[in-house]
């Protein structure tokens, strides 16, 4: 049974086809929905007596067998309703959790769902077992030890810790397996949206991968990244990452630090919108707040419509008051405007990474050479007659700071007026870019 209220309006169709979508993506049927409207949420029930005895008298009539409520319960609340329904209750964030616990499959994305579950579960513990409680005030009563509730609560805690010391390690794995992107800062996009607004569907597009697909929300919960080369040969990384909703429970943002990661420390966001969705403003919106919140409101982005097919419409791109990209309108299931979003993406990132000639003498060129070419970055090579190279690479401004400082490396822009950055003949095609194709 599903149930939601408009608090201070009514029902929006819209929230209540969604909570729908949520309650099947978590595997169940819905037998009938109740909806009604109050001012303010009841302290007791949230819903009131009223609603709450018509909620008890249909559950029955329709055997229902568990209460889905489409807002977040205090614990006290969704105890009054589990013991007035004799149901089992789950408020918003615990469907979501459920769905969440479900969909992981990564060892990381199972720990991040269970640290979330006993977050929420610390504050829904309740006194109970009282005929095992071990201490009682008295004579000849007084207990050595510690309440069941004290017990649960000490163990849930010490699960916590040990949640927490297992996801920092693997986090600082995942950080030296990224080490060699830092080194290089190869640019990163993060695809970024609402929840089944198409997201993998792209990530499957642009790169091949075998990523699950589904029309169902929050299909994708472990980040997935792939290596990407744009037009003109310069490699980017593509990460697909877990979509937002409204009303995110917070548990969640906390928890999933190594999704968000991908999203906080991406050079562009590509936004996903779906285009035949009559609320995309409002969803856009959203997603806008959940970035701010996560640390990567600043990040520039560019805007995709997709699933332009519903609307029969055709690729385009969009651009601002100041020529710049700003959004690309394609439909990643019919593979329709994906080579103009690649265009698009290399012209935003054009300026975070630029083609420069590197000049590295003998005594550098072992080492320097083996660091380029390891990121990829290298577009040609020359050997000079010194013993040193000339190397042709792709790099950003910070690199550029770096190999600057290191004695004898001259690094020349290719734009400078007399600069001959490929001589004819005079270069050979990088091994690392031939072999992401």
């Amino acid at each position: 049974m599903l149930v939601r209220l408009g608090l201070g309006g009514p029902v929006d169709p819209e929230d209540l086809e969604e909570f729908e979508q949520l309650a099947r993506s978590a595997g169940v049927s819905e037998c009938m929905s109740i909806t009604g409207r109050r001012e303010r949420p009841d302290p007791r029930y949230f819903v009131g007596s009223g609603k709450a005895e018509e909620i008890r008298q249909a559950a029955a009539e329709f055997c229902a067998e568990v209460v889905l409520v489409d807002h977040a319960l205090s614990p006290s609340q969704e105890r009054n309703l589990e013991k007035l329904t004799g149901l089992r209750v789950l408020d918003r964030n615990a469907l979501i959790l459920d769905i969440f616990a479900q969909r992981a499959r990564s060892h990381e994305g199972k720990l991040e769902v269970e640290l979330a579950q006993l977050r929420h579960l610390s504050t829904r513990l309740v006194r109970g077992w009282t005929h095992l409680e071990r201490q009682k005030g008295g004579i000849g009563l007084r207990g050595p030890g510690e309440t069941q509730l004290e017990t649960d609560r000490r163990l849930l805690g010490e699960r916590v810790r040990v949640l927490g010391k297992r996801l920092e390690k693997l986090k600082q794995q995942r950080e030296t397996g990224r080490q060699r992107r830092v080194e290089i800062p190869i640019p990163s996009v993060a695809l970024v949206g609402y929840t089944n607004a198409g997201k993998s569907t792209l990530f499957r597009s642009l790169t091949g991968a075998d990523a699950y697909v589904a029309d169902q929300l929050f299909a994708t919960l472990d980040p997935l990244v792939r290596r990407v080369m744009l037009p003109g040969g310069s490699p980017v990384v593509l990460a697909d990452t877990v979509g937002f909703i409204r009303e995110l429970p917070h548990e969640l943002v906390a928890a999933f630090q190594s999704t968000l990661t991908e999203a906080r420390e991406a050079t562009l966001l590509l936004h996903v919108i779906d285009a035949s969705d009559p609320r995309r403003d409002e969803r856009i919106d959203q997603v806008n707040a959940v970035l701010t919140q996560v640390g990567a409101g600043e990040i520039p982005q560019i805007r995709v419509y997709n699933k332009i097919d519903r609307l029969e419409g055709s690729p385009r791109i969009e651009r601002d008051g100041h020529g710049q990209v700003s959004s690309a309108w394609i439909s990643a299931a019919k593979r329709q405007g994906l080579e103009e979003l690649l265009s698009a993406i290399a012209e935003r990132l054009s300026r975070f990474a630029r083609l420069r000639r590197v000049v590295v003498p003998p005594q550098r060129a072992g080492a320097v050479r083996a660091r380029l070419f390891a990121a990829g970055v290298v577009r040609g090579e020359e050997s000079l007659p010194d013993g040193g190279v000339a190397l042709l690479a792709e790099l950003p401004d910070g690199e550029i700071g770096e190999l600057g400082r290191i004695p004898g490396v001259e690094v020349a822009d290719c734009s400078d007026a007399g600069q001959t950055c490929a001589p004819d003949g005079g270069y050979l095609q990088s091994a690392s870019s031939a072999r992401h194709p």
